[in-house]
């Protein structure tokens, strides 16, 4: 499949942002935009990230991908 391309701290930071995203806009407390917080929940669970790829970037440890 992709190789892995969101490290440890990226990953965490996007399931919490994503989650708080998400829980704002199920309960009104945001508006409706706020459910793009499936992006990054997503990016964070698969640790993969497809807007990193044209740039070749990576928050993995080297070595660990």
């Amino acid at each position: 499949m992709f190789k892995t391309n969101v490290g440890s701290v990226d990953r965490v930071l996007r399931i919490a942002i994503g989650l708080a995203l998400i829980v704002g806009a199920a309960t009104g407390t945001v508006g409706a935009w706020a459910w793009v917080g499936i992006v990054p929940l997503l990016t964070g669970a698969f640790r993969f990230c497809p807007a990193y790829l044209p740039f070749g970037w990576s928050t993995c440890a080297t070595g660990k991908r």
